[in-house]
């Protein structure tokens, strides 16, 4: 199909200093939980942004020397000439496709502790540890930074000797060059300190020492902050920072902006929407004539248009969308826009860098796997036979599997016992604050729709009979899970003796169901990510008084890999939920919880009408036994296979039933080693 010419605009190059992107996508830097430590798996990765037309395509933060060591996350580095080595695989592959190569120089500072490199931080002054590691940065004196300018010039030498097209002076993200911009921060009583002038110097001097050592070869870009720190969401103070952005507005090549609120800028879409940043970064354009990209989860592009059109920016950045769609430029071009796997919000690949793992999207089961599994986002294998496939269960785990199925050219039969798709991605999505997570759904059923090979069965609740009459090659059973309403979790090991009358104990399976309690309720969350906050906040809108009790310490614990556990904890004290952390319930009689506290064992009541568990999933895998059972004694029929796959097999994240699917299909009729499923990068670069 031909491009829409309304979208020709997202194709013009763009001049970047000494180099020119092909088009106005800009993929900006983002972690991929692989870094130095994985090199060849992030250079696939990005290699594949670029195959999938994002005309730039940025490392994620990249280390400039040992003092600013950020592991046990993984980051990039270009300390020496391993490291020019092990980036030049990845500029290479961005290069092939014509795109650009960008590296962003990163210090730390007091966001660093360096328990890898074990040497000391440093920072504009003497500063805890950013992150409440009980280190703390010296105070850098001007020798030091003589030495961190000598190191990132190396570094930006480097960084042009790896093929990088475009260099970093990253100032934001609350790492040291921040620092020495923010008057909170920055006390000191020197030519770096004190005024608006003193305070930029150093950003100023790195600037043009990097156009200096790179500029006639590579662009120079700066990651800036439009507002000053004390923003919120719907009112950003943008007074210090725009005056600093006057001072420097022509001194780069690029402004790479960003915000103070890191929940805000990489927030999720339960709170933040398409293109929030606008309110904070709109003057930027008014103030220089270089090139200005930010994000903004941008996956309309009648949105990126529009970003453009008025004058907001040359370049529409993108961490999320082109995690989710690698091909999302590629797509718009192409005409194809109903096929964008479209970024859903919900913050998995951001427990990547938070944990210290690859990289991995709800929508996109590929990522990370490009080269340890040589899987593509778009290609995928042709069947290996002439075999059928039944899939059981149309959630996610079903419809990934037979969507991948259907793609390679399988017959593949798809039996659901409801009368619509989507499993828990049909209930949870609506749920307050989910409804982009359809998109998991619905890019799934797009593409089943368009498959001539795949029949879809609605109101089909099979047994062992039905599955078996099917007489299908191979069966699949994707049946999910569903919640228990027995206590029984992470911190009750077993059931609670004293839990009921059963119609005043609920689930979020009830509550989705439609089911809800009447009167003062209370939620017991031993899940510990979204579902029971957000359980809490439709309770609420119902008029329901709340109690919220969590083992933990605080709210959705598990949400702070996701950056948004603040805003959950807000969520719930601006609605009137009563908190309770470090208890767990004991018991319920239908007028009185019990708690007990986690760490002294003492014991209170608390008078509710009704309860409702979050604790954890049982598989729904009673027809899977029951079929396992009927071939062990012998049938007339016998499928080549049988196998669950998704929370049937083990409830997990939507994330994890998605990748089970999608492995499920790519490995049917393909040699496999079931020891060693995967390559592992085991690259060591020697000095040279």
């Amino acid at each position: 199909m031909a491009r829409d010419p309304r979208y020709d605009v997202l194709f013009e190059p763009i001049k970047i200093g000494p180099v020119t992107a092909k088009n106005r996508f800009y993929q900006v830097p983002h972690c991929t939980g692989l870094g130095w430590l994985r090199p060849r798996m992030v250079a696939a990765l990005r290699g594949m942004k670029a195959e999938g037309g994002w005309g730039v395509v940025c490392t994620e933060y990249c280390s400039i020397h040992p003092a600013s060591d950020d592991l046990p996350h993984p980051y990039a580095s270009l300390w020496d000439q391993g490291d020019i080595r092990a980036h030049s695989i990845m500029t290479e592959l961005v290069h092939e496709h014509g795109s650009l190569a960008g590296a962003e120089l990163w210090i730390g500072g007091a966001r660093s502790t360096n328990l890898f490199s074990n040497e000391v931080a440093m920072d504009v002054a003497n500063l805890p540890n950013s992150v409440g590691i009980p280190y703390q940065a010296r105070a850098m004196d001007k020798s030091d930074i003589r030495e961190l300018r000598r190191w990132h010039r190396n570094a930006a030498l480097r960084a042009r000797d790896a093929g990088f097209d475009i260099v970093y002076v990253y100032a934001t993200h609350h790492y040291l060059l921040s620092h020495f911009l923010s008057s909170k921060t920055n006390s000191r009583t020197d030519e770096y300190g004190g005024s608006l002038e003193n305070r930029v110097r150093l950003v100023r001097e790195l600037i043009e020492e990097t156009k200096d050592a790179v500029g006639d070869r590579c662009a120079v870009a700066v990651r800036f902050s439009a507002d000053d720190e004390g923003s919120d969401d719907d009112n950003p103070v943008t007074t210090e920072h725009r005056e600093m952005l006057e001072m420097l507005a022509e001194l780069p090549d690029l402004w790479d902006i960003n915000i103070q609120d890191y929940s805000h800028e990489m927030g999720v879409s339960r709170f933040i929407k398409e293109g929030s940043l606008e309110a904070h970064m709109s003057y930027v354009k008014s103030v220089t004539t270089k090139p200005v990209v930010t994000v903004g989860r941008f996956t309309s592009p009648d949105a990126m248009v529009s970003q453009v059109n008025r004058g907001i920016v040359d370049f529409i950045g993108a961490a999320r969308p082109s995690i989710a769609d690698p091909f999302l430029p590629k797509k718009i071009e192409d005409g194809r826009i109903d096929e964008i796997r479209e970024c859903i919000g919900c913050n998995i690949c951001y427990t990547g860098d938070s944990m210290g793992t690859p990289i991995r999207c709800t929508q996109n089961p590929t990522i990370s796997e490009e080269w340890r599994r040589g899987w593509h986002p778009e290609k995928i294998p042709p069947k290996g036979s002439d075999s059928n496939v039944l899939v059981i269960g149309g959630g996610p785990a079903g419809l990934e599997a037979t969507r991948a199925l259907g793609r390679r050219g399988y017959h593949v039969m798809l039996a659901e016992a409801q009368h619509t798709l989507g499993g828990r991605v049909s209930l949870e999505s609506e749920l307050p604050g989910l409804g982009e997570w359809a998109r998991v759904r619905n890019y799934r059923i797009h593409e089943i729709q368009n498959m001539h090979n795949v029949d879809v069965y609605f109101d089909n609740l099979m047994d062992v009979k039905h599955v078996l009459a099917v007489e299908a090659n191979h069966v699949v059973i994707a049946t999910g899970a569903s919640w228990l309403a027995d206590g029984r979790g992470l911190y009750n090991k077993t059931p609670l003796d004293e839990l009921g009358p059963p119609e005043q104990v609920f689930t979020p399976d009830d509550i989705m169901a439609g089911r809800l309690p009447e009167g003062p309720t209370l939620v017991y969350d031993d899940d510990h990510y979204y579902m029971g906050n957000v359980i809490a906040e439709l309770l609420r809108s119902k008029d329901i008084p709340v109690t919220l009790v969590t083992p933990k310490v605080m709210v959705s614990t598990w949400g702070d890999k996701t950056s948004e556990q603040g805003r959950v904890q807000r969520r719930m004290l601006e609605l009137g939920v009563d908190i309770i952390t470090s208890h767990t319930l004991i018991a319920f009689n239908g007028n009185e919880a019990e708690i007990e506290c986690a760490y002294t064992g003492n014991r209170r009541n608390i008078e509710v009408d009704a309860v409702v568990t979050v604790t954890i999933r049982s598989p729904n895998d009673t027809l899977f036994h029951e079929l396992q059972r009927s071939l062990e004694i012998g049938t007339d029929y016998k499928p080549n296979s049988l196998t669950r796959i998704g929370d049937c097999l083990t409830p997990t994240i939507i994330a994890g039933a998605v990748f089970s699917g999608h492995r499920y299909a790519r490995e049917l009729d393909t040699e496999v080693d079931p020891d060693n499923r995967m390559k592992y990068d085991r690259v060591f670069f020697e000095d040279e």
